[in-house]
């Protein structure tokens, strides 16, 4: 988390990537040019938007805080990292509930009762929550970072993973309000204590039962960690600060293949995953970049350069990412790598990845070059405008139901002493919006998006999903030391949309990996159901596209990630949530909440 250094590639890199080149051969003006759009660009400017995003987490009774480490000061990296939330239908009546990690503070002593801990949300269908987190049995107190859903034992309830500082949990769906910590049984606890930090879920073999990825950061261990100061690593612009991540050793990452019994095995050796050797990895998504039917892992690290996993079909992975144009920017510079958001956005058929970074750096957005390499677009897709602020949880999401799905991400420092100096940079910093010209190109309409937009927090996991259904794309954020944001947007659904929540038989139940197309007209959609991604976060498993005026879908197709088969399903009228069971069809569709 701290500014990468300007690290260039070898000479064989170059031939590889195709990106140091590039950026050796890039005239003098496009340098000053960088600099010159970063400093001048008044994000924001034109027209209001018909679309608004309201803080409505409080009225909803969102009103646990996150605790996380020192208020003013942070000692430790510990304290800086933050942690993730998730939007899931853990009861599956239909509707998103909320599932809220939290932290602890070095050397607190907690009064009985009063330890902060993790919390269940209970959607009421009503726009309003309840706190069920004492009957569900989630309630852990510790410094819980990243977590992911899957129904790993296809019972039909989907299940949580949870990592830790300390030790992750497993916690089995029972089907009946409640969990259980399942983890020595499943065979996923370690006894070494590891800093984990997000995660997900795969079916990487294509054998129906959903397997196991994780990140791991640092080996932290605070009795040999230098204090604020102490040396050049622990200094930023000048200023004493907490120390790392760079200075200390970074971790491997882990898989657990799922043997179909309920248990997991750690294959992470034998699939080529510890290759890469330990990194800052911070966030893992996964999805098939290359369109071979075939799931692969990308992983936002933070100072180091990205991984890319791709699935070898046979069990195995290989990093790609150098020669997939994804480790590095294109100047051929490693970047702090916090989260990542992934999606068709030019809607040609291939998935593209955003990517947040450091303050003093842009963002990436990486364009597939329909083969599964990828080239970094972000200063010509307009999104260099905001290098100031810290950047974290992200994802593509249709604001508007236009069809082009655009961009949200939350900021936010890791430093609280930057309030005190003046470096042109605050703790607590707004969110930011980028709207998708359908050009190939974004612009940030920050300032027209409303309060829940301009609102300042130090904000670390996001998730996206209608939390009321009513046909548009709301946010939840984690923020550090305050309660949570639920920013319900208010006019995305005057634009038609259509919702799909796929159901597997043959594949895992959750399905993912299950890609969907929609067309109307000329207009052709794609994504994939997902778990993890965002920062250390789960978004809505439903998949979600935006219609624009059309009244009815062209086509749906849905191809099933174990059998490849593909469904289709012609005429259907919009602004309904489809259910769609693997063999059986729409078995059941439900129009808008009013």
């Amino acid at each position: 988390m701290i500014v990468p250094r300007r690290h260039f590639l070898a000479s064989s890199s170059i031939l590889l990537g195709g990106r140091l080149l590039d950026a050796l051969m890039t005239p003098l003006w496009r340098w000053r040019t960088k600099g010159l759009l970063a400093a001048t660009a008044v994000p924001g400017s034109g027209d209001a938007s018909p679309v608004t995003f309201v803080d409505v987490a409080r009225e909803a009774g969102l009103n646990v805080p996150n605790v996380w480490g020192g208020m003013t000061h942070k000692e430790y990296i510990v304290e800086t990292k933050g942690s993730g939330l998730a939007f899931f239908d853990y009861d599956q009546d239909g509707w998103l509930d909320i599932y809220q990690t939290n932290g602890d503070r070095l050397d607190a002593t907690w009064p009985p009762g009063q330890a902060p801990t993790s919390h269940l949300f209970k959607n009421n269908r009503d726009g309003t929550f309840t706190d069920v987190t004492e009957k569900s049995g989630l309630a852990r107190t510790g410094w819980q970072t990243g977590v992911c859903v899957g129904d790993y034992n296809n019972d039909g309830w989907d299940d949580l993973f949870c990592c830790f500082w300390g030790h992750n949990i497993l916690f089995r769906n029972n089907g009946d309000g409640t969990f259980t910590d399942v983890t020595r049984q499943a065979g996923v606890y370690q006894e070494r204590v590891r800093w984990s930090a997000g995660c997900l879920w795969l079916d990487y073999d294509r054998d129906s039962h959903l397997d196991l990825f994780v990140c791991n950061y640092v080996q932290f261990d605070r009795a040999k960690v230098p204090v604020p100061g102490q040396s050049t690593l622990c200094q930023w612009k000048t200023m004493p600060v907490m120390c790392g991540p760079r200075g200390l050793p970074g971790d491997t990452n882990s898989l657990y293949h799922n043997n179909g019994d309920g248990t997991f095995t750690d294959v992470s050796a034998k699939s080529g995953i510890l290759k890469p050797g330990p990194r800052y990895s911070i966030t893992p998504v996964s999805y098939d970049f290359d369109n071979d039917g075939w799931p692969d892992i990308f992983v936002a690290v933070d100072s180091e350069p990205s991984i890319l996993y791709h699935n070898n079909h046979d069990g195995t992975f290989t990093d790609i990412a150098v020669v997939a144009g994804c480790a590095y920017n294109e100047d051929g510079q490693e970047q702090a790598g916090m989260g990542v958001g992934v999606a068709d956005y030019d809607c040609d058929g291939w998935l593209d990845i955003f990517k947040t970074n450091f303050s003093d750096d842009t963002p990436d957005l990486y364009h597939n070059n329909g083969d599964g390499t990828f080239t970094d677009v972000t200063f010509l897709s307009g999104l260099s405008v905001n290098t100031q602020y810290v950047c974290w949880g992200a994802g593509f999401l249709d604001y508007d139901n236009d069809g082009w799905p655009d961009i949200l991400h939350v900021t936010g420092h890791v430093y609280p002493e930057v309030d005190s100096a003046d470096l042109g940079q605050t703790f607590k910093s707004p969110r930011v919006v980028y709207k998708n010209l359908g050009n190939g190109k974004f612009k940030d309409v920050s300032a027209q998006m409303g309060s829940g937009i301009s609102e300042r927090f130090s904000s670390r996991g996001a998730a996206f999903g209608d939390f009321d259904n009513d046909g548009d794309v709301d946010v939840l954020i984690l923020n550090m030391n305050d309660v949570p944001s639920l920013l319900r947007n208010d006019g995305g659904n005057k634009n038609n949309w259509i919702k799909l929540k796929l159901i597997g038989t043959k594949c895992n139940r959750t399905a993912i990996g299950a890609r969907a197309r929609v067309v109307t007209g000329n207009h052709t959609q794609m994504n994939e159901v997902a778990s993890g991604g965002s920062v250390m976060s789960q978004s809505d498993l439903r998949l979600h596209f935006g219609l624009e005026q059309a009244k009815v879908v062209d086509l749906i197709e849905v191809k099933w990630p174990t059998t490849q088969e593909i469904e289709k399903f012609t005429r259907v009228e919009a602004n309904q949530i489809l259910t769609i069971r693997e063999g059986a069809g729409i078995i059941k569709a439900e129009k808008a909440r009013s």
